[in-house]
């Protein structure tokens, strides 16, 4: 499984979910309107990137089970 390159860039995409919601979660604890705005950019980013983590998710399942998973 670790050498299926689409497992690996789900859990590529899985990481880049992390990075950016811890991010988020650091700029929602700064003061002032500037770093609010850009505490709920880092959101936005973060459900695009989710969307797209679960996307590959779901296609390596899907591949893994059409195909008889080794």
């Amino acid at each position: 499984m670790l050498k299926d390159p689409l497992f690996l860039l789900a859990a590529g995409a899985c990481l880049v979910v992390a990075i950016i919601l811890a991010m988020g979660i650091s700029t929602f604890g700064k003061e002032g309107a500037e770093n609010g705005k850009r505490a709920n950019k880092f959101m936005r980013w973060r459900i695009i990137a989710q969307f797209v983590a679960v996307a590959l998710i779901l296609a390596f399942v899907a591949i893994r089970n059409q195909f008889g998973g080794q």
